[in-house]
């Protein structure tokens, strides 16, 4: 398999594509293209017209958007194990993954993922009803889950997966959460394929300037 991704400071839709390969322990070809730069929408051009990040390219079969890129990896070569066994619990996790697939608007605009950076800003009431809704989903899920292992549902799942740039984000932003939501997010940055991620964004030296969101720390 070959995924395309953006710069790993900034690319919060390529770090979930790559940590689900990543996480899982499947082998892959990382193909690395700097954001918002000619090479960059001319190489994409050559898989699909989105011109987005990431791409997955397995035999024949070209994937783009992170969570369909998560779904097909589940059904080609986890056999479903990227989500819960239980089916109650797995529609649970799916629309938990997908409401952040699609939403936290606030959040995504104004705290844009930037791994090597601490910054802060002045968060809207939109981003800080984002936060306390993300606390809510975290401290929640860990209550009931927790005796199971460190993840949302026990075990690492996609909606892990999902929420990974997030934990990275309140980290940049200095976002203060409740006990249980702060030890789920430093869970999520301790993972070994997260702290892989993050060592290789802090060699980076490019320079996105509309993700350099609010002021030095």
């Amino acid at each position: 398999m070959e995924l395309v991704i953006g710069n790993k400071n900034y690319s919060s839709w390529s770090l979930r594509g790559w940590l689900m390969l990543e996480a899982f322990d499947l082998p892959f070809k990382e193909v690395q293209l700097k954001l918002f730069t000619d090479e960059f929408y001319q190489q994409l051009a050559q898989y699909n017209a989105a011109s987005k990040v990431p791409v997955l390219v397995d035999g024949d079969v070209v994937v783009w958007d992170s969570l369909a890129i998560c779904e097909y990896i589940n059904e080609r070569h986890l056999d479903g194990k990227g989500w819960p066994a239980d089916p109650a619990l797995r529609a649970q996790a799916r629309a938990i993954a997908n409401e952040m697939h699609s939403g936290f608007m606030g959040l995504r605009a104004e705290m844009p993922m930037n791994c090597r950076a601490r910054r802060t800003v002045e968060p809207s009431a939109q981003a800080l009803a984002d936060i306390q809704r993300v606390d809510q989903l975290w401290s929640g899920l860990r209550e009931q889950h927790g005796n199971q292992g460190d993840w949302l549902f026990g075990e690492f799942s996609i909606v892990d997966v999902m929420f990974a740039p997030v934990a990275l984000r309140f980290m940049t932003y200095g976002i203060e959460l409740s006990p249980p939501a702060q030890a789920y997010a430093e869970a999520l940055r301790q993972h070994p394929a997260m702290q892989t991620w993050l060592a290789d964004a802090l060699l980076e030296t490019e320079i996105v300037e509309e993700d350099e969101a609010g002021e030095p720390a």
